[in-house]
């Protein structure tokens, strides 16, 4: 005897209530199992209506896949720009990597992950700028949890904060981030520079961010009007990287583009970079360069190099 179909209505909506994804579309499935196969009547009403919800739940699913916040990762580094809402960070991402953004004076311009690529001392690095976080981020306020998963998959962070602006904001942002249990080697940009010029700005940021839950590497004022300024966060981006550039030799001439190593990498672990088949068939090296003791040093596959070297790989 199949249960009455109002009892058989209810029991449905209870079961499927809070689930979603693959746990819904199991849950309709059982039920479709249990529903009786009378082709007319209240019962084929509750099929009809059943298979309705399992197409919508696909529907949902794949919305939800391709409106994913994940970013794919390029460059031979992923660095993250977040900070309050109208901080400056996409100005400061389209200064730094040409890339064209809308931007305003006004916050949550930005509404999804934006990355671009820049060449920093000739390696391509990729940056991402973060939406504005606000509070309760890690609680997934705001869809914080999404943005926060893509400031988790970065390689180092860097915190932007307007110079103008009051501390109490970016200290928000700083304890979402210490929230989520996020720690990357970070600087903090100090953004629309040109808006405060006093020299007591770095020191007085200083001061007040001695006691934050995120230390960090550098606090480098920055204005997109300032060529100067951006090269100088160059810089400190690159130093976030921990990576090292070593250009290619041969026949006297030295590459364009710099290949980026982890520190410490050696001989043997460029040329592999450089092609596996020149990583077995490679015996060692001829440097120019800081870990050279001197202009075209012999050395053995396992010689570590440093930031600047020249490389002439050798082969049997």
């Amino acid at each position: 005897m199949p249960m009455p179909h109002r009892t058989f209505a209810e029991v449905a909506k209870r079961r499927l209530v809070g689930k979603e994804g693959s746990d819904r579309v199991a849950t309709i499935r059982a039920l479709l199992g249990e529903l009786p196969g009378y082709r007319n009547g209240p019962y084929a009403d509750l099929r009809k209506w059943l298979e309705g919800e399992l197409d919508r739940t696909r529907i949902r699913a794949k919305v939800v896949h391709r409106d994913s916040l994940q970013v794919r990762r390029e460059g031979a580094a992923q660095i993250a720009l977040v900070g309050p809402p109208n901080a400056g960070k996409s100005s400061l991402l389209q200064a730094l990597s040409d890339i064209q953004i809308k931007t305003g004076d006004y916050a949550f311009t930005t509404l999804r992950p934006v990355p671009a690529l820049t060449r920093i001392g000739g390696v391509l690095i990729q940056l991402v700028e973060i939406p504005g976080l606000i509070e309760g981020a890690h609680e997934d306020r705001g869809g914080g949890r999404a943005l926060l998963g893509v400031l988790r998959n970065a390689d180092a962070i860097v915190f932007c904060r307007a110079a103008a602006e009051p501390v109490w904001s970016f200290e928000v942002v700083l304890g979402e981030v210490a929230a989520a249990g996020i720690e990357k080697p970070a600087i903090l940009a100090l953004t629309k520079a040109d808006e405060r010029a006093d020299g007591g700005l770095v020191r007085a940021v200083d001061n007040a961010c001695g006691e934050s839950p995120h230390p960090f590497e550098a606090i480098v004022p920055v204005s997109v009007l300032d060529d100067e300024s951006l090269d100088r966060l160059r810089a400190a981006i690159w130093g976030l990287t921990g990576l090292i550039r070593v250009w290619p030799r041969g026949d006297g001439t030295v590459g364009e583009e710099p290949f980026a190593l982890p520190v410490e990498a050696t001989v043997a672990e460029l040329a592999d970079q450089v092609h596996h088949h020149l990583g077995r068939a490679c015996t060692g090296a001829r440097v120019w360069g800081p870990s050279a003791r001197f202009d075209g040093q012999r050395v053995g596959r396992a010689h570590v190099l440093e930031d600047g070297d020249e490389v002439e790989v050798l082969t049997r």
